[in-house]
Parts: structure tokens; C-alpha cells; sequence
């Protein structure tokens, strides 16, 4: 795997997620019930709204505005935030953006080429 400053090779060993946007890095933790996800932006990113399982996550570098429910917020390193089950949410991500998120659910993402 390439090395990526973000994180250390034992994140970088896992399996990448599939999630098609432009200078997103992903490393997919699969578990029984649900996915961690270390995920470090290179672009600014604009992420429709949209909806899912719970989703909760901590700031590692850089900045998010999300909106949960209509209420938006900025969050930054060392923040966490929390989207409750198909609450409608947004987010602004700012480049050099990155998190470690965990979803409470199992098939959130499937790995790159499975």
C-alpha cells in the first residue's frame, strides 16, 4: 500500500473503501455489526444530503461544516460529532480533512475491487 502521512501502516494495510470521490483515502476496519472507516481528504468536497444508519466520528486534522436535521455545525481536530439513524445530513469537508467514523452498519461500504 502507498504510504499515506495521515495514517500509519497498520491503517493503511486495511482494505480501501469504495467511495468515488476525487482525492478521498479510505481505510476500511470491517466488523460483525458494523465499519470503521480512517478516511483523509486532498480536495474540498461537497457531500449531498442524504441518510443512514448512525453514524459517529472523531476530527483527527482539519474541518467539516455538517449539517444534521437542518442545524449546521463546524467541527474541527480533536471534535466529535454524532448523526442519529436516518436523520438528513450534509457536509462541507474542507481539503486536508481527516476522521476516523464509525458506522452502525455492516455494508455502509464495500471494499475496492470486491
Amino acid at each position: 500500500m502507498k504510504a499515506d502521512p495521515q495514517f500509519p501502516n497498520i491503517i493503511t494495510d486495511l482494505p480501501q473503501a469504495d467511495i468515488p470521490i476525487q482525492g478521498l483515502k479510505t481505510y476500511l476496519l470491517q466488523a460483525i455489526n458494523h465499519q470503521v472507516v480512517f478516511m483523509s481528504f486532498e480536495n474540498d468536497v461537497t457531500v449531498p444530503e442524504h441518510t443512514h444508519e448512525a453514524q459517529w466520528a472523531v476530527v483527527i486534522n482539519g474541518e467539516i461544516e455538517l449539517t444534521v436535521n437542518g442545524a449546521k455545525k463546524i467541527y474541527k481536530k480533536g471534535d466529535t460529532y454524532f448523526v442519529p439513524k436516518n436523520a438528513p445530513h450534509s457536509a462541507n469537508i474542507k481539503a486536508g480533512y481527516t476522521d476516523l467514523t464509525f458506522f452502525n452498519q455492516t455494508d455502509r461500504y464495500k471494499t475496492k475491487n470486491a
